[in-house]
């Protein structure tokens, strides 16, 4: 199965004041797996490819491994703690995978395997956000649609620093997602570091069942369909397909089929949606091979969707939604609005161990129709627009006490809201000051709240809620989408 995904799977090669030394500590635990993997399946003859291939007897791998080998034997024996072989088994692998300083390779023991196949296949539980290690940190892609981390104020490109007080600091994506993870109903406290905050964020968020569902829609009196894709599971293809099909017969005119902060998923899926949109024949990607062959994947419906179409992108749309809006843009003409993409232009594939465990590693380039790789580049928007700048303010944490004298970043935020609300203030400098006051006393009695001025508990969470209302209906990308869908329907 192949991937391309932004996934909370990814791992980002470690950093050491001596990475010479770090690299081939590492290189040695992986030539010890190798052996130990050659010697127990009773292998005679194995070809590796290091540099130039060459084929191997097992004489000579004996030779070659040998100091490894006394390595091991050495540490069985003699270090001063009983071992567990299988760790060194899993030490060795992972080692191996570090050692390809590719984000988006990496081994995961039989817990994290089993957590990644949760996340594209079954629902699960847990706060429902897509994370990947970004310079050994551990790096917030994008908060699924609905979810208790979307709900909080989780936002893309959040770095999360500890859960439950436990640093992240070098662990890989999948062995964060376990402390992440948790029975529904049980709380995580996430300690936050975001762009344009000073002091780090604490967010508490009561985990629940993050649903399977990736496709969701609305069909207006207009004829107009606005369809969200959230991610390409084993089933989007088949909800997308549904969804259309009863929005057809309700008269639907023109789609705005909303990719942003959609992370990836599946190959397969989104050559399948693809196929909808772009004519029989046209490309939909190419994949450039190892050995710099190029295969093109065309389209393979010859009874496409005919009625305008316009995409939306931003800066979380990543890997499988790069492919779809460039197949779109690039082979059938379809324009994009938003803001640049997320830029990976890599794919995967995963394999599993008998006992459960499981390596993803990158194994070719994606590039789009006309033959570009969009790798940390992203795709361009036909029409770049951005969101109110009050869609990117941070969240605020509802047990902090802001009141009168109060002077910080949340109170400056806080004020931000108040007037992006409407309501009158005479700075949003940060100090809690006495029109600040009057604001907050203002908001307070519109929302039928206790009237004291204070920010905290239930006003802090009204007044979050009442600014993600605005960011709905005050969608600057999607009322754009809508502009242009409406001139193509227009001629």
């Amino acid at each position: 199965m192949k991937y391309l995904d932004n996934e909370q799977n990814t791992k980002e090669p470690e950093h050491d004041s001596k990475p010479g030394y770090i690299k081939m500590k590492k290189f040695y635990f992986v030539m010890l797996l190798l052996a130990l993997v050659i010697a127990a399946a009773g292998i005679t003859t194995v070809v590796l490819s290091l540099g130039e291939k060459a084929v191997v007897t097992e004489s000579e791998q004996r030779a070659d491994f040998s100091k490894l080998y006394a390595a091991y034997d050495a540490l069985v024996s003699e270090y001063y703690k009983d071992l567990d072989t299988g760790d060194l088994v899993n030490g060795a692998i992972d080692g191996m995978f570090t050692a390809l300083e590719d984000p988006y390779s990496v081994y995961m023991n039989e817990e994290e395997a089993a957590s990644f196949q949760q996340s594209i296949s079954s629902s699960f539980e847990g706060i429902g956000a897509e994370i990947q290690q970004m310079d050994d940190r551990i790096m917030v892609v994008t908060p699924i649609k609905g979810s208790p981390a979307e709900e909080a104020g989780i936002k893309p490109n959040d770095i999360i620093l500890t859960v439950d007080g436990k640093s992240l600091q070098g662990m890989s994506s999948s062995e964060a997602v376990l402390l992440i993870r948790g029975e529904k109903g049980t709380t995580v406290q996430l300690e936050i570091e975001r762009n344009g905050s000073s002091t780090p964020l604490k967010i508490s968020i009561v985990r629940d069942t993050i649903p399977i569902d990736t496709v969701y829609g609305e069909l207006g009196e207009d004829g107009i369909a606005k369809i969200q894709i959230t991610s390409f599971s084993e089933h989007t293809s088949s909800e997308l397909v549904t969804l259309l099909n009863e929005y057809s017969e309700k008269g639907m005119k023109g789609i705005v089929l909303d990719l942003r902060q959609n992370p990836g998923g599946l190959l397969e899926e989104v050559k399948k949606i693809a196929s909808l949109f772009v004519p029989n024949g046209e490309i939909i990607y190419e994949i450039e091979h190892k050995n710099g062959t190029i295969d093109k994947v065309t389209s393979s419906n010859s009874n496409n969707i005919d009625i305008p179409l316009v995409v939306l992108i931003d800066s979380g749309s990543a890997s499988a939604s790069e492919i779809l809006a460039g197949a779109v843009s690039q082979s059938a003409e379809i324009p994009l609005v938003g803001v640049t993409s997320f830029g990976k232009g890599t794919v995967q594939t995963a394999k599993t161990f008998t006992d459960g465990s499981n390596i993803k590693y990158t194994i070719d380039k994606w590039l789009t129709p006309n033959g570009s790789w969009i790798h940390e580049k992203g795709i361009e928007p036909t029409y770049k627009v951005e969101l109110p700048s009050y869609a990117n303010l941070t969240m605020i944490n509802p047990d902090s006490k802001l009141e009168e004298g109060t002077n910080s970043d949340e109170v400056k935020t806080a004020q931000e809201m108040l007037k992006a609300l409407g309501y009158e203030l005479e700075e949003a400098n940060g100090y809690f000051d006495a029109s600040t006051i009057e604001a907050t006393k203002a908001f307070q009695q519109k929302e039928n709240l206790e009237v004291n001025g204070i920010v905290t508990g239930e006003t802090t969470n009204a007044l979050m809620n009442a600014v993600r209302t605005l960011i709905q209906e005050n969608d600057t990308q999607m009322q754009k989408a809508v502009e242009v869908l409406q001139g193509e329907l227009a001629k």
